[in-house]
This record gives C-alpha cells, sequence and structure tokens, in this order.
C-alpha cells in the first residue's frame, strides 16, 4: 500500500469511499451516524472534500493502484472545544469497506502521526461519532486515543453526539 498526498482528481474516490461506508452503517441499521443521503450528491460535503484536497491536508492510501483510504488533517473542526496548545488534527479518516481488517486505518493514522511529529507537535486530536453502540470510539480507543470531552452538534431537531479524542506523540 502507498500512502500519497491527494490532487483534486482523487475528490470522486473519497466520495466514493463516504458513499460506501454510508451504505454500509445503513445497512447495519446506523443510520444516526450519518444519515442515508450519498455524500457524493451533497453539495457541502462536496466542496469540504475538494477544500481538503486544494489544500496540503488531504492524503490517500492507494492498493493497486486504487484508492482505498483517505485521511485529511489540518486545524480542528469549528465544532469541537479547542486544544490549549499546538495539535495535529484528524478532520477525516474513511476506508474501503470490502478492506475492512487489512490495516488501512492503522496505516493512515500511523502517517498522521509522522506528519504531526514532522511539525513538532506532540498532541494528535479526532472526533467521532459518539453515540450507537461506541464502536468508533473504541476503534480509536484501540488506535492509543484517550476520550476527551463529548461535544454535540445540533442537526434540525437533535443534537449529533460526538466524543474527542487525543493522542501525545
Amino acid at each position: 500500500m502507498k500512502i500519497r498526498r491527494a490532487e483534486l482528481s482523487d475528490v470522486p474516490a473519497v466520495l466514493g469511499l463516504l458513499d460506501k461506508a454510508t451504505e454500509w452503517l445503513v445497512a447495519a441499521g446506523r443510520t444516526d451516524q450519518w444519515g442515508t443521503e450519498a455524500h457524493s450528491t451533497n453539495p457541502r460535503r462536496v466542496a469540504q472534500i475538494e477544500d481538503f484536497a486544494s489544500g496540503d491536508g488531504l492524503w490517500v492510501a492507494e492498493l493497486d493502484g486504487r484508492v482505498v483510504g483517505a485521511l485529511a488533517v489540518g486545524d480542528a473542526m469549528s465544532y469541537v472545544p479547542p486544544a490549549t496548545e499546538p495539535e495535529l488534527y484528524i478532520r477525516l479518516l474513511v476506508t474501503d469497506r470490502a478492506l475492512q481488517g487489512s490495516g488501512i486505518g492503522t496505516e493512515l493514522l500511523d502517517h498522521a502521526r509522522v506528519l504531526a511529529r514532522g511539525l513538532g507537535v506532540e498532541l494528535l486530536r479526532v472526533d467521532c461519532f459518539g453515540g450507537g453502540d461506541g464502536a468508533l470510539i473504541r476503534y480509536y480507543e484501540k488506535q492509543g486515543f484517550t476520550r476527551a470531552e463529548p461535544f454535540g452538534v445540533p442537526v434540525s431537531e437533535s443534537v449529533w453526539p460526538g466524543q474527542v479524542l487525543f493522542q501525545r506523540l
């Protein structure tokens, strides 16, 4: 597997990974995480991924010339409590659901750690869906992250539950 900086031409592949992840979540009855709408048809989400790719924070994992994972890093998302020290923030992590368990997410997180160290920061943070059965939180904990503060994002008439996690490098 090769990890490289993404280009704008990678945006459709990254959106495809997000669409497949949403389909997987819907099939598992977990619509409270990302809803049911395809990311590739959501103008706000398309613009976000294009913005990630236009900067220097979007990376893709390739296997046999095919994008099988994506990682976006940069400043913390506006909806999470700010850090009290310099950090690198994981803004997106998605992998090919057909290759679940093959270590793509781990390799992308290792890449984020390398990037953070290269910037001279000792704090890596990420947020994820904090509801459901907590599987995503446990995934990050297995990757060496520690729970920090939970948060909520108002969405329509409800609140999307989120969890910030951190790792000291």
